[in-house]
């Protein structure tokens, strides 16, 4: 399905787009009911207290399946609207379906690139869970979300902090580096990678560079999804994030050792918290708030 998009988007899709539309987009969809199960806990501990108003025009950057998009439009209600883009076509697929069977008739979806360009001066408020830490060129698409925002608009965005503080994904990460190299400079990746603002004093500095104001960081801590069995687990492990990343730049030699990593990965999963939904492990994140200038 084609989505009209009124954001302005290069002539061809950047090689970083591409990747993530052909290679990153089927492994998110193969693993949705992980990603979303997971990462809705930090959304929803923060939804409440964001400074979304009846009546306001949201954007939502990255978002993704369009959970949030679509949780955002129950807070601004029938005289609010909010605007979903990202860069992968099949997510936004999903989000319009979701929309449909939801009968959210105050949200829409559109592809586009916030690094690439916003319209100015036409939110209320902007959103991203989990989005930013991908930009290839972050204050840029930092600046293109202020830009975006009317005078005194408010923004708030989730980002991953350290790696310790996040087993879910590094932990198995640890496991699969055991037996294969870290990816090379020269790898094709999803970006600068989930860990890029996890530093507060680097990303606060990245923020005021793209003109915001009143910054401030909160702490959410939270058990996520990591796989409805241990099967599962593996399989969402060798596909995404860190430990995927190893696992799918190593090649032939990650298949050669694929029976030891999934053993290994087995007893690391061995231990962890499981209940009927499945396996649950330790996540931090940070949630970034601030605001555009008056003027």
């Amino acid at each position: 399905m084609i989505h009209q998009s009124p954001f302005p988007t290069p002539a061809e899709d950047t090689p970083f787009v591409t990747f993530w539309n052909d290679v990153l987009a089927p492994k998110f969809i193969r693993f949705r009911h992980v990603l979303v199960g997971g990462l809705s806990r930090h959304s929803a501990a923060i939804m409440p207290s964001l400074d979304v108003m009846p009546g306001n025009s949201v954007l939502d950057v990255g978002c993704g399946f369009g959970d949030t998009a679509i949780d955002l439009a129950r807070r601004v209600g029938p005289l609010g609207h909010v605007v979903g883009i990202d860069c992968c076509r099949s997510f936004l697929d999903l989000a319009l379906q979701d929309a449909a069977q939801t009968g959210t008739s105050n949200v829409s979806f559109a592809r586009g690139d916030a690094e690439f360009g916003l319209p100015e001066n036409g939110y209320d408020f902007v959103f991203s869970r989990f989005g930013t830490m991908f930009f290839t060129n972050p204050v840029q698409g930092l600046r293109s979300m202020r830009k975006a925002l009317k005078p005194g608009g408010r923004m708030a965005h989730i980002v991953w902090r350290d790696r310790a503080d996040n087993p879910w994904v590094n932990d198995a990460n640890l496991v699969v580096r055991r037996f294969l190299p870290a990816p090379g400079d020269d790898a094709q990746t999803c970006g600068p990678g989930p860990f890029s603002m996890a530093s507060e004093e680097v990303t606060r500095a990245k923020m005021e560079a793209a003109g915001f104001t009143d910054i401030d960081f909160r702490r959410i801590d939270a058990k996520v999804l990591v796989g409805r069995d241990i099967a599962d687990a593996i399989a969402f492990q060798l596909a995404i994030g860190p430990a995927g990343e190893t696992f799918r730049t190593a090649g032939a030699i990650a298949e050669a050792r694929r029976s030891e990593i999934t053993s290994a990965l087995g007893e690391l999963f061995a231990g962890v918290e499981t209940t009927a939904e499945g396996l649950w492990m330790h996540s931090s994140s940070w949630l970034i708030t601030a605001q555009a200038p008056e003027i």
